[in-house]
């Protein structure tokens, strides 16, 4: 199956300073590197989740999909067609097709719409002033298990879950081939987490969209994903199957994420990995393997030479950066299986 979103060696930087600053201090590169050189694809109907600590770049890339973000460089292509240099005209009809869930339920909403008016803005900015606006509230309120009286009421009038299942529903508005879900349980008690998850899931076997999935909770992806990028300092370090990796995990980070997922069973015996140091800032970036600062099995290697691309021998989908993987013995490089198998690969 092809592709519905390609994302390739995409690459995203934030100015530090201005020029006029940067010119009288002598600074070269006034630029914080935030995504660097990631790849990915996501095909129709499938589910992949980008995993990682706060300020990795999860929602830099998520951001940059739907034209909010400028990419420096990259490529972004929607069901075959390269959408990053389109101007805002010629890209509309893309994004039309895509929506996003922003990560505060309830921020994302305008405090001075009704329920009904923010339901029924995406037609609005699209030009399809035809519809019936009450309708398609109504519609889209059933859609999210709401009743057809919240089309009254305003975003403080909400409880935390209520305004996801707007934020679900607007999204779902246009009926769109892929959906942006940035940490869709953040602020949420764990019940009205589940109720949401089961909401994407029903929701998107009914449609068959795609949904690409950004969070820190590794119970969301496991329950959610078939697939899963592992983000530090803007890089994949590791993406594969979700099943696999949470089997099989091959970078010294993904292990240490996995056995920091809490354990809802009080009486399991819990094997903590604890990372050493703070996540190192994008400004200065580590020599090397830029994880080799907080990893338990570094060497000399690893603070000199930044680690290859390697694919592992049971699963060719499953790759991960790192010059000493768990199981190591069991991995390849990369480049031995780039003629012979396609797939996800890190860049």
């Amino acid at each position: 199956m092809s592709a519905l979103l390609r994302v390739e060696d995409l690459r995203v930087r934030f100015r530090t300073m201005g020029p006029l600053k940067a010119l009288a201090t002598g600074t070269k590169a006034p630029f914080i590197d935030a995504v660097c050189g990631v790849s990915f694809e996501i095909r129709k109907g499938e589910t992949l989740a980008l995993v990682g600590e706060s300020g990795s770049g999860k929602s830099t890339i998520a951001r940059t999909i739907i034209g909010l973000q400028r990419a420096v460089s990259g490529s972004i292509s929607f069901d075959g067609q390269e959408i990053e240099e389109l101007s805002g005209a010629e890209r509309k009809p893309y994004l039309r097709r895509m929506a996003m869930m922003f990560q505060d339920p309830i921020g994302s909403l305008s405090p001075r719409l009704t329920v009904r008016s923010l339901l029924t803005e995406p037609f609005r900015i699209h030009g399809l002033k035809r519809r019936d606006a009450g309708g398609e509230a109504e519609r889209l309120l059933r859609m999210v298990g709401l009743p057809a009286d919240f089309a009254r009421r305003y975003p403080h009038q909400l409880s935390g879950g209520q305004a996801r299942r707007v934020g679900i529903g607007r999204a779902l508005a246009l009926n769109p081939d892929l959906i942006i879900a940035d940490e869709p349980t953040a602020g949420l008690d764990v019940s009205v987490q589940g109720e949401v998850l089961n909401l994407l899931a029903r929701i998107q076997d009914e449609l068959g969209m795609a949904i690409l999935i950004i969070t820190h909770n590794l119970n969301v992806v496991r329950h959610m994903t078939d697939r899963m990028a592992i983000m530090y300092l803007g890089r994949f370090i590791e993406v594969g199957s979700t099943e696999r990796i949470f089997e099989h995990p091959r970078h010294p980070y993904t292990e240490a994420l996995l056995a920091a997922n809490p354990e809802p069973d009080p009486d399991a015996v819990l094997n903590r990995i604890e990372l050493k140091g703070e996540v190192p800032s994008p400004m200065s970036r580590p020599s090397g393997c830029e994880f080799h600062t907080r990893c338990r099995y570094s060497q000399d290697i690893c603070s000199r030479v930044f680690p290859e691309p390697t694919a592992s021998r049971e699963d060719a989908h499953h790759s991960f950066k790192c010059h000493f993987p768990l199981e190591r013995e069991t991995a390849m490089p990369i480049e031995q299986r780039r003629l012979s198998v396609a797939g996800p690969t890190l860049k």
